[in-house]
Formats: structure tokens, C-alpha cells, sequence
């Protein structure tokens, strides 16, 4: 990878791992479901004025724009609203690895590795021990693990979406979201919390919303769909295990959250399975035979 594209994937990952701090900043100002619904608003308009057609069939724009933004968003929202916090949000948030894979087996019939079964076995065994230390928040700790199945879900309807164009599918997406968001924002928290939160906007407010509609969902998504167009899902992949970190330590410099030794625990699991199973089986095997053996590939 050339380093720029190198610097540009870091980047990317320290917005996303931001992205948990302008979260919890915006909820201090936002019921859940209306953060989420002017996120998504803000995201597609007016981008979509200067998007263009979608590049793939409605089908998969509608199903990305409910899966991803309406529920997987919502419950992310709600949980961190509920007392989760916005560092182990975006570690546990990554068992949507483990997710990915189940409904991959389920849903696109394709088979596991061993060594994939092996590393989502060592990352569950890392969320449940970071659902150990939670104590009175484990109801949140649940919204954000429905989160995670809930975007695993979505990367299975991306994959089968392959949209040329990864900006552009989210833009189009956003707006998809943003109607029924509008509608459960309304419904569940009240026209009147809607009002008040509007009407009590400041400028920190205003910022969070900024981030993790501009930034984080369309300048971070741009950046990681020119990645994975020039460098595949393989190599690119890996790169998100930073979010974590990224998320952890701007949480605890930002928003002062204390780093406590079981997450440290849970997360080097979580984050150690997801690493076991991107390992491709013929590097291993190269690994196993030793200097030799990748002596006479470099001869081939």
C-alpha cells in the first residue's frame, strides 16, 4: 500500500473512532432518534442534488437505508444513550465480525475456514468478558450488540449490492433513512422533545451533528470505498481493528472514560479473534513450512 493511501486508511479509522466521542456530545443535546434522523438528513441533502442516479437496483438501497440506518443506527444511539460508553461502544460495536460470518454461512451459504471458527470463538469469548464489567448498563450493552448483528447485516446486502460507487450508494441510502427516522422520532420521543431539542441547539450541538453526518458518513465512506476499489476487502479490512483504539483513547482524552482492565482484556480478544480469522490459510500454511518453503514460492 502506498503511503498515502496508508495515512488515508488511518485517517479514516481515527474519524470513525472519533466518531463515538461526537456521539455521546450529540446525544447530550438530541433524543437518540432524532440525532439520527438529522444525521442521515444532513448526509443526503443536498449531496444527493449532486449524486446522480444510483448505480445498483433500489432493492438494495432500500434494504441498506433500514438495516443500517434506521435500525442498526438507532439502536447504536440508544444504547449509548442508555449509559453505554462512547469507547467501549466502538469495541463491542466490532463483534459485527463475528455477525458477518454467521449470516454469510446462513444467508449466502458459503463455508468458514477453521481458522475463522477459531477466531470468532476467541472474539465472543472477548465480548462476554467485557459484558462482565458492565454491570447495571448490560440492557445497553444489548442495543449495541443488536447493533452489531444489525450491521453485519448490512454488509451482507452491501456485498450482494457491489455498488460501484460507494459515496453515492450512501448518499442515496441516507435518504432512504432519513423518512422513516422522522416518522419514529416523532412517534416514540414526541413532537415536543423534537421541538425543544431544536430549539436549545448551540454550537457544540451543531458540530457533533457536522461530524458524524459530513465526516464521518460521507468523507469517511468515500475514502474507505476509493480503498477497498484500488486495494480489495482483504487487505483493507484489517484497518478497522483501529476504531477501537481510536474510539478508546478519544474517550477517555475527550470525555475523560476510565480504561478499566477487563475491557482491556475483552478487547484484546475481541479484536485478537477478528485477526485470527483474516489470516488467509496460505500464509499460515507458509508459516508452517518454514524458510523453505517460502524460499521456493519467491523461486516460482
Amino acid at each position: 500500500m502506498r503511503p498515502r493511501d496508508l495515512a488515508l486508511a488511518v485517517a479514516v479509522m481515527a474519524i470513525w473512532g472519533v466518531n463515538f466521542v461526537a456521539i455521546e456530545t450529540g446525544l447530550d443535546h438530541f433524543p437518540p432518534l432524532l440525532f439520527n434522523a438529522l444525521r442521515f438528513m444532513l448526509a443526503a441533502f443536498p449531496a444527493i442534488l449532486f449524486a446522480g442516479r444510483p448505480q445498483v437496483p433500489w432493492r438494495w438501497i432500500v434494504a441498506t437505508g433500514v438495516i443500517l440506518g434506521v435500525v442498526k443506527f438507532s439502536l447504536l444511539f440508544a444504547g449509548m444513550a442508555a449509559g453505554m460508553p462512547a469507547g467501549l461502544s466502538s469495541l463491542v460495536l466490532q463483534s459485527q465480525a463475528v455477525f458477518t460470518v454467521l449470516f454469510a454461512v446462513f444467508l449466502l451459504r458459503e463455508r468458514p475456514r477453521r481458522l475463522q471458527i477459531g477466531g470468532l470463538v476467541v472474539a465472543v469469548a472477548g465480548v462476554c468478558v467485557v459484558a462482565t464489567g458492565l454491570g447495571a448498563n448490560l440492557g445497553a450493552f444489548l442495543l449495541i450488540i443488536g447493533a452489531a448483528a444489525a450491521w453485519a447485516l448490512s454488509n451482507i446486502v452491501t456485498r450482494k449490492a457491489a455498488p460501484p460507487d460507494t459515496l453515492r450508494f450512501m448518499v442515496w441510502a441516507s435518504a432512504v433513512a432519513s423518512g422513516p427516522l422522522v416518522v419514529l422520532s416523532l412517534l416514540v420521543d414526541g413532537p415536543s422533545a423534537d421541538v425543544s431539542a431544536l430549539r436549545a441547539i448551540d454550537g457544540e450541538a451543531v458540530m457533533a451533528l457536522l461530524w458524524v453526518a459530513l465526516i464521518s458518513t460521507l468523507a469517511g465512506f468515500a475514502g474507505w470505498g476509493f480503498l477497498l476499489r484500488r486495494y480489495g476487502a482483504a487487505t483493507v479490512a484489517p484497518f478497522s481493528m483501529l476504531v477501537p483504539f481510536f474510539g478508546i483513547a478519544s474517550a477517555a482524552l475527550v470525555l475523560g472514560e476510565p480504561i478499566h482492565t477487563v475491557d482491556l482484556i475483552g478487547g484484546a480478544l475481541v479484536i485478537g479473534g477478528i485477526l485470527i480469522g483474516l489470516v488467509p490459510e496460505r500464509q499460515l500454511r507458509l508459516a508452517h513450512d518454514g524458510g523453505g518453503a517460502r524460499y521456493s514460492l519467491s523461486r516460482r
